[in-house]
């Protein structure tokens, strides 16, 4: 795949690769309509304070993490078209409900639930993955997030224009939230009809049983219940942050990490309920994969779109501050730091392409995170503004690269599963930045650049010794084993009497 296949819009692939991204485009969009005009808002609504704007920011990323589990195991299920455009027109009610809320309680519950939408995320990474081989997967994967999390950006610099100047009026900012959940419901439709899960002659694989992620060993169990724990407890720190905004009382915090105790102790149920007849019955050698590979690359995730996530929420603060300069100078500066995600993923995804190995693009990838935060913490008002803003450009470069490596790997994990693998390690990420902005209200942004240098060489270590190259990483087919639930002679006659250990 080189760069001109992605105007040939005459591919059905490309063009389904476009329909995508737009879709994640969209959903960003979406989802952080509320920043922009969080200004715009206070002075409307003249009992909102900062610090409701601080709870809602965190109500806005709360649910993404279980989201992002629920919907990886549905895509598995029922396929990424349905499940996309589904999230799409359910998630523009919470935001039209937002747009026009007059309460607190309107506005909690619809940002609460509007949050789910970023788990759409994880939908495309299967969807691509269906139309692209293992040899284009990674800067598919690459182009499909870069240009979908621009989503985000586009929203900070549109959304004030549409509410303040196109529309205008006291009221304007409501119609500029309220047209992103229009769009979201026209989208999701127009996503429907556009848009199909599988080229023709090819199988979506599904998982054998629902409700939890298939594993290989009696061991890969433990460890999947293991990286389980963190998803709860990133939610259980969120609740506390918002009782300590004053919002919940101390009986409503503890109810709410009781309710998320009960509901690890289903997960571990539904593990188990999965994977021990599986694992009495034997799993065939060719169908085995190795969760420890899952595990890096939830740790991947963590480490660099965590990082992305806590970098971006206070980095216009800190050039601010550091440097003596303007609040819109120092936000024009630290929207550097997102736009390089527009190069820098399908940029991670080339190299994971070409460059013949992709476990160690990744090392290289995550080592360079390291580096480059270890530099940003050094960053001070004695350096030369240029040379700042060109150590945080290269290390966003690593960062976000890292990312789009990240998802040239999980479609390759284990074929029928993508979805669910996408989905942990997408709400790894949400967990990274829940523990890191956490952090970073004990710390000064200094010491914070090296918390955040520590977990990317963390992961680094873990990736060393677990991450494996992936088998078939670049062929022309997906590897998939005698297990796949798919009617062999079919599928081999599908694809022109390929192997059968390819689809």
């Amino acid at each position: 795949m080189t760069v001109s296949d992605i105007f040939k819009f005459k591919d059905e692939r490309t063009r389904i690769l476009h329909f995508t991204w737009f879709a994640f485009f969209i959903s960003f969009f979406t989802w952080y309509n509320m920043a922009p005009l969080a200004t715009t808002m206070l002075a409307d609504m003249e009992w909102l304070t900062t610090q409701h704007i601080a709870a809602l920011g965190i109500m806005n990323v709360a649910l993404t993490i279980p989201a992002r589990i629920i919907i990886g195991s549905l895509l598995d299920k029922f396929g990424p078209r349905i499940v996309y455009s589904g999230l799409l027109v359910i998630m523009s009610i919470p935001a039209l409900v937002f747009a026009f809320g007059d309460s607190w309680i309107q506005l909690a519950i619809a940002r609460l639930v509007l949050g789910s939408i970023g788990a759409s995320f994880v939908i495309g990474i299967r969807m691509v993955a269906e139309w692209y081989p293992p040899k284009d997967v990674g800067f598919a994967e690459g182009i499909y997030g870069g240009w979908g999390n621009f989503g985000s950006a586009a929203a900070a610099m549109i959304l004030p224009w549409i509410g303040l100047t196109l529309f205008g009026g006291d009221d304007g900012w409501r119609y500029a939230l309220a047209l992103t959940g229009v769009v979201c419901f026209i989208y999701g439709i127009i996503y429907y009809f556009s848009v199909r899960d599988t080229p023709d002659g090819k199988v979506m694989l599904k998982p054998k049983r629902t409700g939890a992620m298939e594993v290989s060993s009696w061991g890969d169990m433990v460890q999947l219940i293991l990286w389980t724990i963190p998803l709860g407890g990133a939610l259980a720190i969120s609740a506390w942050r918002i009782e300590g905004l004053g919002f919940i009382s101390e009986t409503i915090l503890y109810t709410i990490w009781t309710v998320i105790a009960v509901v690890f102790v289903y997960q571990v149920f539904k593990i188990l309920q999965v994977n021990i007849p599986i694992l009495k019955e034997g799993v065939p050698e060719d169908d085995k994969y190795k969760f420890k590979n899952v595990g890096a690359l939830n740790s991947t995730y963590f480490a660099n779109f965590g990082a992305e996530l806590a970098i971006i929420s206070m980095l216009p603060m800190f050039f601010q501050l550091t440097f003596s300069l303007t609040p819109a100078s120092a936000g024009l500066i630290a929207s550097t730091f997102a736009f390089i995600n527009l190069i820098a993923r399908p940029l991670g995804g080339v190299l994971s392409d070409r460059m013949g190995s992709r476990r160690n693009v990744m090392l290289v990838y995550m080592f360079g995170i390291s580096i480059g935060l270890v530099g940003m913490g050094f960053i001070d008002s004695s350096w030369p503004i240029v040379v700042a803003v060109a150590v945080v450009m290269l290390t966003s470069m690593f960062i976000q690269g890292a990312e789009g490596a990240t998802f040239a790997v999980i479609p390759m994990i284990k074929k029928r599963i993508t979805g669910q693998v996408a989905g942990m390690s997408g709400a790894y990420g949400n967990v990274g930045a829940t523990v890191y902005l956490t952090l970073f209200t004990f710390v000064s942004p200094q010491h914070f650049f090296f918390i955040l240098a520590g977990g990317a060489f963390i992961s680094f270590v873990i990736c060393y010794f677990t991450l494996e190259e992936p088998r078939n990483s670049f062929s022309d087919e997906y590897y998939v084993s005698s297990e796949d639930g798919v009617n062999q002679e079919a599928v081999t006659e599908a694809i022109g009497g390929k192997s059968k250990k390819a689809l």
